[in-house]
Order: structure tokens, then C-alpha cells, then sequence
């Protein structure tokens, strides 16, 4: 049986993808900071290894006998510039050493602005964000490392403990019966995947050989605008608090206070020209791609908040 090593399993995908595993039979290794929310989070159904990425000693330790590594980890974007290759840099020396295959979790930005209906894989990668050209460099220094990866690009993340996803950010308030801001125009079409629909396309590419040294476009369930959400929420909730949209101009101010705010702004092209991906390679060579509709996402998010 292959072992699998889980890092960032503490957080929305990376829990996601641990609970996928664990529905299959698979032998599971977890690392995260945090050790008590890994037990919180997965008990004894899980083999935790408390670490720090940073620590490559750490990581070495944790990949010892398994046979594929799940890159879920991500860290603030204040970081980015100085310590996300470092990250990805320990994590492929840590795969190199072990023999490992490594299947990495990553998103949109590289793409840069939308150039199509819908992105394939061959879609051209023509980053403008300081954030997007990290990610392609990134990408591409990791194909240079000779170990086996496979690259998973998804849309933005919501489900249960996505805690830092942009809509999740919208739907904890709903959850309380609270005011709510969304971020962007709440009349565009946007596209999202449920975390227990990427985490089992994930799996299954990571379990397919040949889909290595390749890259995966992982689509959500279409597009939905932000006013067709709330329509969702009040119709099947009750719910009537305001909703409020906060944009580009609101996020740059804040940003003058609060670094993370500042790192967000350049990002928010996604929320009025959105890039939507087109997975049409994923079901033509490894099957039915998970769909779930985003009533049934949206409220069971909901409802893991309020528990």
C-alpha cells in the first residue's frame, strides 16, 4: 500500500485531501505547526508529525518511507517574496531524498489576466501580478528538480476549514446570522470548488502514474455571481442580514494599515475579469471530474461553520 505524506494538513484542501485518504484505506502521515489541531482535527487516524516546513531536518523526518508527498501548504502573502521558493525548495529536496512523487496544490495566478473563455492547460502563462510571476517561477524550477510532480491548478477554495478562502470569508458571517461583506462585484460570474471535490480529483491524479510531469486544470461546478449566493443562502436559510460588497478601493485602503490587506489588492483582477479553467483533459484521461452543485457546498460550508 502506498504511504502518503500530508503537508498543510491542518488547512481547507490539505484537510480535505487527508479526510479523501483516509475514505480510501490509504496509510496517512501528517505535518503541520500545529499538532494539537491535528488531533483535533484527525485523532488516531492519522500518523502526526509536528514540523516546520522551514526545517528541512523536520521534513526529512516526516518523509521517510512514503511513497507521495501532497504539497497543501501556503503561507501569508506578506511572505511570498522572501520565503515561498525557500518552502518549495525544502520540499523538493525532502521528495529528491526520499524517492518520493510529489503532487502540488497550487491556484490561478500564474495565468494572469484572462485570455479565454476557458483556460486548458496549454493556456498561455502570462503572469502581471508580482504573485503570479512567483508562482510560474516556482512551477517551473520544480519540473528542473527531476523528481516526479504533478501540478493541480484549482480555482479559489470554500468548504469546511478553509478558513482564509475569500468566500468562506463571506459565509462565516452568514453562518452567525451576522452582516456580510463579499469581495468583488457581486454581479460577475466567479468560479470556486468545493475542497472535498478538488481534495478527490487530487487523490486520484496522485494515484495515477501517468499523470505525472504533468499539469492538471481542476474546474469547479461553473460559475455563480455573488448575488446569486446570497439569492442561495436566503432562500434555504432565512437569511436577511445586508450584504455588503467591498472592492478595490476599500481593500487599498485598509492595506495602508494592514500588510496582508496591502498584499491583497493586486489580486482582485480575479474578481472582475475572472480566469475559469476547463478540465476537460482531467475527464478525458482520468474520469468524471467531482461536481458538487453549490447549494449542496454552500450550506454544508455553512453548516460546518455553525458547528
Amino acid at each position: 500500500m502506498k504511504k502518503f505524506l500530508v503537508l498543510g494538513a491542518s488547512g481547507g484542501m490539505g484537510y480535505a485531501i487527508t479526510k479523501e485518504l483516509l475514505a480510501r484505506g490509504k496509510d496517512v502521515r501528517v505535518f503541520a505547526r500545529n499538532k494539537e489541531k491535528l488531533m483535533k482535527l484527525f485523532g488516531s487516524e492519522v500518523e502526526i508529525f509536528q514540523g516546520d516546513v522551514f526545517q528541512l531536518e523536520q521534513l526529512l523526518e516526516a518523509a521517510k518511507d512514503v511513497d507521495i508527498i501532497i504539497h497543501a501548504v501556503n503561507i501569508p502573502y506578506e511572505q511570498w517574496e522572501e520565503r515561498l521558493l525557500q518552502l518549495n525548495k525544502n520540499i523538493w529536496e525532502a521528495a529528491k531524498q526520499v524517492g518520493a512523487k510529489l503532487a502540488v496544490v497550487d491556484n490561478i495566478y500564474a495565468y494572469g489576466k484572462k485570455s479565454a473563455e476557458k483556460h486548458s492547460e496549454t493556456a498561455p502563462k502570462n503572469p502581471h501580478t508580482k504573485k503570479g510571476k512567483i508562482r510560474l517561477e516556482i512551477e517551473k524550477r520544480a519540473k528542473e528538480t527531476g523528481v516526479p510532480i504533478l501540478y493541480a491548478h484549482f480555482p479559489d477554495f470554500y468548504g469546511p476549514y478553509a478558513e482564509n478562502s475569500i468566500l468562506n470569508y463571506t459565509l462565516k458571517n452568514i453562518a452567525k446570522n451576522k452582516k456580510a461583506m463579499f469581495v468583488g462585484d457581486l454581479s460577475v460570474q466567479r468560479e470556486y470548488i468545493f475542497t472535498p471535490d478538488g481534495a478527490k480529483a487530487l487523490v486520484e491524479l496522485s494515484l495515477t502514474d501517468a499523470a505525472y510531469g504533468q499539469n492538471w486544470n481542476i474546474a469547479g461546478a461553473g460559475t455563480i455571481s455573488g448575488n446569486e449566493i446570497i439569492e442561495l443562502v436566503r432562500t434555504s436559510l432565512g437569511y436577511h442580514q445586508k450584504v455588503s460588497s467591498i472592492g478595490k478601493r476599500a481593500i487599498s485602503f485598509l492595506g495602508l494599515f494592514n500588510k496582508g490587506m496591502k498584499e491583497v489588492v493586486e489580486m482582485l483582477y480575479l474578481t472582475e475579469e475572472p480566469v475559469i479553467l476547463d478540465s476537460s483533459k482531467y475527464e478525458r484521461e482520468i474520469g468524471i471530474l467531482p461536481r458538487t452543485s453549490y447549494k449542496e457546498g454552500v450550506l454544508q460550508t455553512i453548516q460546518h461553520v455553525k458547528e
